[in-house]
């Protein structure tokens, strides 16, 4: 039996499938830590017993629209959310996107919980829940939707489950930590345990990503802890498909210091035609989210909002020449290169090089919280990811385009 989201099919599964998202996992974190010995079951798996991928994320690169992407086995231009943050140019305000009316597309969680499976959904911010569990019925359906952040806060008939933190005899942890996302995954343990679910979504915190490098002890360490989860959930008979949502990078110059391009404060120096500090341009930093202090609202993506009459032509070009911009499209060519919503994205896309981030002004930004030199996301460079299946995928096209959001097709329609 298959069912149909978003113009694409799924069969029904057969078996308990467990969906990984791992915040923020550049590639090199998983090789490192598998050939420094300290994740034996994922060295099991990349070494013939399953399938080793590398794709590509949505860009942005960032939490959110990967996310939304990888459960609605669609693009952003499809299911609407196309940054953690965007402007609405008819309320001229800025919007945080964690509203489920936000979402224009259906999930693959509502189409099988509609079928009669039993789905659970953990994410590490609470910021997602809302967006991961819309369309889904809670109170005795079977069905969960929580987050770690607020798992204190979980009820019946809100989130389908009560006394989380009882139940797995934990202690609420720091939003910014590596135990938000091991109480993720204790918590996944648990609900397979207890509720024998039918499809388990995971996604995690790049806390760590943030902070260490591939290959450090702190990076092992994380990896070790996420290794031996894993190896737990396959023991349930799942299907196991992880992947990222985007990967990461090193962000600063050599003396440790975030190696930031300021545009709203350079596009507001220029002489634009006697519009200069007069609002002919909004810088918007679509990586904004309520948790900033591990990256200080500093992406390598961005996009801009003209006034009326702007030269977009002028500005693009004139943006093109900064030291450390990889490119700059207009709103349609960007869309449709990214495949975005051009109502809910800018005149101007920007995106920075590898190791340089985009900022707006100087006074917008608290870096007082970065205590290690900066490491983040959202271009280009950050689009390769892993995505890794328990069980090989032997009739899968080796010349087929892969993306992080064909992991529940991969998954269902092609392993064996």
């Amino acid at each position: 039996m298959t069912i149909t989201v978003n113009n694409r099919d799924y069969r029904i599964p057969a078996r308990p499938v467990v969906a990984i998202c791992v915040d923020g996992s550049e590639p090199a974190y998983i090789e490192e830590a598998v050939a420094a010995g300290v994740m034996p079951w994922t060295e099991r798996i990349v070494g013939g017993a399953g399938a080793d991928l590398r794709v590509n994320c949505v860009i942005p690169s960032f939490t959110n629209p990967n996310n939304l992407s990888i459960v609605t086995g669609a693009s952003p231009a499809v299911h609407g959310i196309c940054g953690n943050y965007f402007y609405d140019r008819v309320s001229e305000r800025e919007v945080m996107m964690t509203a489920p009316e936000l979402l224009r597309a259906p999930t693959l969680f509502e189409a099988f919980q509609k079928n009669g499976l039993r789905i659970g959904i953990v994410t590490a911010k609470d910021k997602l829940r809302g967006l991961l569990g819309a369309g889904l019925a809670f109170g005795d359906t079977g069905s969960v939707c929580f987050s770690a952040e607020h798992a204190d806060q979980a009820t019946l008939e809100e989130n389908g489950i009560d006394r989380v933190t009882e139940r797995l005899n934990r202690p609420l942890p720091s939003v910014y930590s590596a135990d938000l996302s091991e109480f993720v995954f204790a918590a996944g343990v648990m609900l397979m345990e207890t509720l024998a679910l039918d499809v388990l979504y995971l996604s995690t915190t790049d806390y760590i990503q943030h902070k260490h490098p591939p290959g450090s002890d702190g990076a092992n360490a994380f990896y070790a802890m996420m290794d031996n989860y894993w190896a737990q959930l396959e023991a349930f008979g799942a299907l196991v498909a992880l992947t990222a949502d985007h990967g990461m990078n090193a962000k600063h110059n050599d003396a440790g210091d975030p190696d930031v391009i300021y545009l709203q404060d350079i596009i507001d120096e220029w002489d634009l035609g006697g519009q200069n500090g007069d609002g002919t341009a909004r810088v918007v930093l679509t990586i904004t989210d309520p948790y900033v202090v591990h990256h200080g609202a500093l992406g390598s993506f961005c996009t801009i909002y003209l006034s009326d009459g702007a030269d977009a032509d002028d500005i693009a070009g004139r943006l093109r020449d900064l030291d450390g911009i990889l490119t700059v499209y207009g709103n349609a060519e960007g869309c449709k290169e990214f495949e975005l919503p051009p109502e809910r994205m800018g005149d101007l896309i920007v995106i920075s090089e590898k190791h340089k981030v985009l900022g707006s002004s100087v006074e917008h930004h608290d870096l007082s919280g970065l205590d290690v030199p900066l490491r983040s996301h959202g271009g280009v460079t950050e689009q390769r990811v892993p995505l890794i299946l328990n069980r090989p995928t032997p009739d899968l096209d080796p010349g087929r385009r892969l993306r992080n959001f064909d992991a529940f097709d991969l998954g269902l329609n092609f392993a064996r």
